[in-house]
């Protein structure tokens, strides 16, 4: 057989090289769709809400009226959900891949344990909130509280966290983990100085993935009874409460009534008043805002880890 020659090998790089051209155009016509379609969504997002993102906005209650209502329960209420979903998600979560992913023995047991981790990625969030409504609202008597919404958001973000944690782990190469212990390393001390450190811009990725939705979750939160209209903040620590001389404890919010940025971005959509719309685009718009500032901390966090590291 004749080998080809140079003009043959010419046409072969020429065609391969228009394949990846006619590939890079089909990506980035994709790419720029995709971006047009959420820019027009946003857009009209914000022409919509315009009017309403005032101050006023964001320090005023819920009201019947749509040109008086604001949404300073349902942002507050976000934030101290999530506050208590990361307390209760990360550190458990980052453990446990730690321990799979360096401690665990490879066997059955680890291999149903990982099966059903990612499996339970992927049930829907009504599962997780008639989950809690049996477990956190009635057995544990925790009822409809900021504690129980809580609690439920971090089992749903839970296996994403894991997840991540042991991909991020994975991606490390092994000589780091054999100089450490080469030099009399324990494996605590391995995990410790070098594998966590090393993972952390990948674990902190998940984590924020993981919070992003949670922030945007609706069913669970319904399912274990956040109200729809609130115009009362949860108490703050120490603050003086209605009893005469009787003082908020530290922890006592986390048992208060709450709403979320979704519960009431529904509730003003299911209303006829067309100006309540006006009021759920603007709103749309802040929660919007929060997940893109929740992204843009954990870009910029894993920026200066990663930073730290080259150093």
């Amino acid at each position: 057989m004749n080998a080809p020659n140079s003009e043959q090998i010419r046409a072969l790089i020429a065609r391969g090289k228009l394949k990846d051209t006619a590939f890079q155009a089909i990506g980035i016509c994709c790419l720029a769709l995709g971006l047009l379609v959420i820019f027009l969504l946003v857009g009209d997002m914000l022409l919509r809400g315009l009017s309403r993102l005032n101050l006023d906005f964001f320090t005023q209650f819920a009201s019947r009226r749509a040109g008086q209502a604001g949404i300073l329960a349902a942002w507050v209420g976000s934030l101290l959900v999530m506050l208590v979903t990361a307390f209760a998600a990360v550190p458990l979560g980052v453990a446990a891949g730690i321990y799979l992913e360096e401690y665990a023995r490879r066997n059955w047991v680890t291999d149903i344990i990982e099966i059903n981790i990612t499996n339970l990625a992927a049930v829907p969030s009504i599962v997780y909130g008639l989950l809690a409504l049996g477990i956190f609202v009635y057995a544990f008597g925790f009822g409809q509280s900021i504690l129980s919404a809580g609690l439920t958001l971090a089992l749903l973000i839970l296996p994403i966290v894991i997840v991540a944690t042991r991909e991020a782990i994975r991606a490390i190469p092994a000589m780091i983990r054999e100089g450490s212990m080469a030099v009399g390393a324990t494996r605590w001390q391995t995990c410790r100085y070098h594998i966590v450190p090393y993972a952390m811009p990948g674990i902190l990725t998940g984590v924020i993935i993981g919070l992003a939705r949670a922030i945007g979750e609706t069913a669970p939160i319904i399912t274990i009874g956040a109200l729809t209209f609130i115009a009362f903040l949860p108490p703050l620590p120490f603050a003086a409460t209605g009893a005469e001389g009787a003082t908020a404890g530290l922890f006592d919010w986390v048992m208060s009534p709450f709403t979320v940025m979704p519960i009431q971005i529904f509730n003003w959509t299911s209303r006829p008043d067309p100006a309540f719309e006006v009021n759920a685009a603007a709103a749309g718009f802040v929660l919007m805002g929060m997940v893109l500032a929740m992204n843009g901390l954990a870009i910029w966090l894993r920026y200066r880890m990663r930073k730290n590291i080259k150093w």
